[in-house]
Formats: C-alpha cells, sequence, structure tokens
C-alpha cells in the first residue's frame, strides 16, 4: 500500500470534482509510468545487443533462411 500526501489546496482542488476515483487515477498513472520505464529498459538492452551483431546481419534474411531450411 502506498500512501499519498497532498495539501489541503490541492486537497480542496481535487474535492470540486468528486466523480474522479482519485486512487484509480494515481493507481492507472504509476502502472504507466512503469509501462513506460520497461520498454526504456527493453529498447536500451536492444541497443546493446545490435551493437553486439554484425552490421551486416539481417534478422529478415535469417528468418526467411530458418524457414526455408527443410524445403
Amino acid at each position: 500500500m502506498i500512501s499519498v500526501r497532498v495539501d489541503e489546496d490541492l486537497k480542496e482542488k481535487m474535492g470540486k470534482y468528486p466523480h474522479i476515483n482519485w486512487s484509480e487515477y494515481i493507481r492507472e498513472n504509476i502502472e504507466r509510468r512503469l509501462k513506460q520505464e520497461e520498454m526504456k529498459k527493453a529498447f536500451e538492452i536492444m541497443d546493446q545487443l545490435s551493437q553486439k551483431t554484425d552490421p551486416h546481419w539481417s534478422g529478415a534474411q535469417e528468418i526467411r533462411r530458418w524457414r526455408h531450411r527443410d524445403e
């Protein structure tokens, strides 16, 4: 569980929108940010892997080669 503190001014402003489930809003934004960070990390890993790969290597060509190897 996470607790969030807001000052009185912000709390008053939030109170003007009772139709908004603020807990859900915060939870959704935390999830969105985590997905962004996970994607960022995945791209960093992909970049690191691509730097280790022969620049003349083609993933598409490799897939075609594997698809047709048994023909």
